[in-house]
């Protein structure tokens, strides 16, 4: 979503912001800006609506100087993608700019307005920026008047401030809504993702909810509970933590879609012994805990949500253990019903998807037995939020499309189903056989990738489509719903995903020779009901197209394509079939000229309702 940078040094900053707003493209954003005090004291503001890019060109036309300065992409949640909506939003000498959303702008707005103030924006934001500016009028000092701002509004907020009478000063607050402090030789910087400021420094505080914080070149204050020194705070990152450039690939997509042997090599690192998952991987406690887990209850959004589905399968019948699924905008609306010893397993890329992270604190009160997360973004609120964390160890996901984040979070999901088994009905023996099943994914994961080109080949298929459907069977139904979801987000084709037995429930009246099929065929129980509902569409025109065991007897034959997938264990099988769907949509997307790694209208990560 939206994304903020903030620098005070010795040196002009201009550089720094812009370099820090390209980091955070990939977050998705409609308009980009800035605010610097020029050696003068004076405030300076450029906007521009579309990419980083336009920005960087008319500040360089503009030749802003300046050692102080703030900046911001804007992802639209009130008010259309304009130069008028963008931040900064200025008022008086001040200049400010938000992620995140002020539930009670409307009483605000109206206050303000009897109050003289002229709104030049319809966003939430422009809000902050003049009730700043009336408090900074009753208040003797900015950091008074911030905290009486802070008391005034409802919501979700990163903040940051900069104001002519302070020149050598940002101020920044956060509630519910990430922000993180880097810590630089003779200068110091904010950014709403640590990834802005990788260019610079490698030091950063990851601020808590309801801290304020005041930043010059030589210094930074934090005010809050935590008392703990900025030193003892400070948390060194390396280098795995920096996303990489794309490399010999044309977009991060087909970069990340590649990595996923060595992304999967990096989350089972120190987290398998020979036959079993080590269950201190999950964090300190979680023997204790799991021993006592009687159901799980998972949530998640999006292709997260689609993970939970397929562990549900995992859970209930490898393991004996109760298992329900929610998406989680749908779960913290309503009332839940908590059965006893049930762990609350919560999922998200970012660690700061907003639905889930407000379900996870919405039910802190509830009869869970404990909470945990798997998060993709190390010092996510998320993570910091539930008893226990897994991090996926992705690496760094920069196209919108989550690939390689999905495909880990399906492996530590069986790694959790394994670790919970062990104290219940999970037999030793197929504990050990999902650990060796484990270990030989990435090395299956490579077999299917080698299948590229014949998969664009296939692609080409679908350029001319508007619908397609996926189909799959038990654990594999989930990853039809993700098939299609990759399919619609990133080539704009409508796409849907079925249990295959569901066809003669409605959908089958949608096939004909115009709608592409798309079916995953592992070599599983299932696999002759699959192929009766395969019938079921060629005898109605449909076209084919198979991902199928290597093993299976399916004849190709005109309006049959029929792609043979390398045998592999049905316990794994899930994660080896997402590999092809993503290849093929990545395709499709490539084909068709659409904007791959930064569709229209989406997102990476979602910090607002």
């Amino acid at each position: 979503m939206c994304g903020i940078v903030g620098a005070a040094a010795k040196r002009d900053v201009g550089d720094i912001l812009l370099e820090g707003l390209r980091r955070l493209e990939y977050r998705g954003y409609d308009s980009a800006g800035l605010a610097i005090l020029n050696p003068n004291g004076k405030l300076g503001r450029l906007r521009t609506l579309g990419k980083v890019e336009k920005l960087s060109k008319a500040f360089g036309v503009e030749l802003m100087t300046g050692s102080l300065g703030i900046a911001h992409t804007r992802w639209a949640t009130h008010g259309t993608p304009s130069e008028q909506n963008a931040h900064p939003h200025v008022s008086g000498g001040i200049a400010i700019v938000h992620n995140g959303i002020i539930e009670n702008h409307e009483e605000l707005r109206g206050e303000l307005e009897n109050n003289g103030y002229a709104f030049e924006s319809s966003t939430d934001s422009e809000v902050i920026a003049h009730q700043l500016d009336y408090e900074l009028g009753l208040a003797n000092d900015l950091p008074q008047a911030m905290n009486r701002l802070l008391d005034r509004l409802e919501g979700a907020y990163a903040i940051a401030v900069i104001e002519e009478n302070n020149p050598d000063k940002i101020f920044a607050a956060r509630l519910g809504s990430p922000l993180v402090v880097g810590l630089g030789i003779g200068e110091n910087y904010l950014a709403s993702d640590h990834q802005a400021l990788r260019p610079v420094t490698d030091r950063f505080i990851f601020l808590e909810d309801g801290e304020l914080v005041e930043i010059t070149k030589t210094d930074v204050s934090i005010f809050g509970h935590n008392r703990d020194s900025i030193e003892s705070r400070a948390i060194s990152l390396d280098d795995r933590h920096d996303p990489v450039e794309k490399g010999k690939y044309r977009h991060y997509m087909a970069k990340e879609i590649f990595e996923q042997p060595n992304a999967v090599r990096n989350t089972l690192a120190g987290r398998l012994s020979k036959k079993r998952v080590l269950v201190d991987c999950f964090g300190f406690g979680a023997e204790a805990i799991f021993n006592q887990v009687k159901s799980i209850q998972i949530i998640g959004c999006g292709s997260s949500y689609f993970t939970g589905l397929v562990a549900k399968y995992w859970f209930e019948h490898l393991a004996g253990i109760s298992c329900q699924v929610e998406i989680a905008s749908e779960f913290r609306y309503r009332t839940n019903v908590v059965q006893a010893d049930t762990l609350l397993v919560a999922i998200s890329q970012s660690g700061e998807t907003a639905d889930t992270l407000a379900a996870v604190r919405d039910i802190k009160d509830d009869n869970y037995l404990a909470s945990l997360s798997f998060c993709n973004t190390p010092n996510s609120s998320l993570s910091r939020e539930t008893d226990l964390t897994l991090m996926m160890e992705a690496g760094a996901e920069i196209c919108v499309a989550s690939t390689k984040a999905f495909t880990n979070q399906l492996v530590d999901l069986l790694m959790l189903v394994c670790a919970i088994g062990q104290f219940g009905k999970l037999p030793a023996k197929v504990s050990e056989e999902i650990v060796e099943a484990l270990k030989s994914l990435p090395s299956h994961i490579e077999d299917v990738l080698a299948l590229d080109q014949q998969i664009e080949k296939i692609s080409e298929q679908f350029v001319e489509k508007n619908n397609a459907l996926f189909l799959g069977r038990g654990s594999h139904y989930p990853i039809a719903l993700e098939g299609a979801l990759k399919l619609k987000e990133i080539s704009y084709i409508h796409a849907e995903g079925y249990a295959a037995g569901e066809l003669k429930h409605g959908p089958l009246a949608l096939v004909d020779d115009a709608m592409p099929v798309v079916a995953v065929a592992p070599s599983d129980d299932l696999i002759e009901k699959l192929k009766s509902n395969l019938e079921e569409v060629r005898a109605r025109g449909g076209e084919l197209l198979i991902f199928a065991d290597e093993s299976i007897s399916l004849v190709e034959e005109p309006g049959v394509t029929v792609l043979k997938i390398p045998t592999c264990s049905n316990l794994i099988s899930p994660m080896v079939y997402t590999i092809p769907i993503q290849l093929l949509a990545y395709h499709v997307a490539v084909f068709k000229g659409t904007d791959v790694d930064q569709p229209r209208n989406l997102a990476k990560a979602v910090t607002v309702e």
